[in-house]
């Protein structure tokens, strides 16, 4: 009988990566592209937590460049900036002190961008589910991408765990009813 987990549930930016230099370079050349001033820290903490259309009506809010900048962020990808993506150090001895005994799966509000960054970094393999906000309805906070990893492993929210490092994240799992482990910020309200 199994007492802990039977399913954990990672989400990408800020857990399986530090994409701080990423994110703050891909969202930069898009409001250089325009004129607009760097991001402020703000502005980095939302676009960190919300999906790639959020951030622009965010980003551009008032200006009248919101769709503008919304289809040159589409054509200028984030390719480039993938290989600043940085692994967090514990997480591959972690992944492989799971696997296969515990299911692992990825729930992110990235989208289109999701399977190139797995694939460049080498995690496709090591992962068994990988949800984005292009998947389902709604983005987080809405809990449609937990529902959706559990309900591919037909488990209850009690049989797993989600770690995540944004309030964003902390609503979804609440929503979802799963438990949730804060990493990275010791404020956030978390079961762990």
């Amino acid at each position: 009988m199994t007492t802990g987990p039977e399913l954990i549930i990672f989400d990408c930016d800020g857990v399986m990566f530090n994409t701080n230099r990423a994110n703050d370079a891909y969202y930069n050349q898009v409001l250089q592209h325009f004129g607009r001033p760097r991001l402020t820290p703000a502005q980095f903490k939302y676009c960190h937590m919300h999906t790639g259309d959020e951030a622009m009506q965010y980003l551009f809010e008032g200006t009248g460049l919101a769709d503008a900048a919304q289809a040159y962020r589409l054509q200028m990808g984030y390719a480039e900036f993938i290989q600043l993506m940085e692994i967090e150090p514990h997480l591959m001895p972690l992944l492989e002190s799971l696997r296969p005994r515990i299911k692992t799966a990825v729930g992110t509000n990235r989208a289109d961008t999701m399977e190139m960054v797995m694939e460049v970094h080498g995690l496709s393999a090591v992962f068994d589910l990988v949800v984005t906000s292009r998947d389902v309805p709604t983005p987080k906070p809405a809990p449609d991408i937990l529902n959706r990893i559990l309900a591919h492993f037909d488990l209850p929210p009690a049989k797993a765990l989600y770690i995540g490092d944004s309030v964003v994240d902390a609503q979804a799992a609440a929503a979802a009813g799963i438990p949730f482990a804060a990493y990275g910020d010791p404020d956030l309200a978390a079961d762990f």
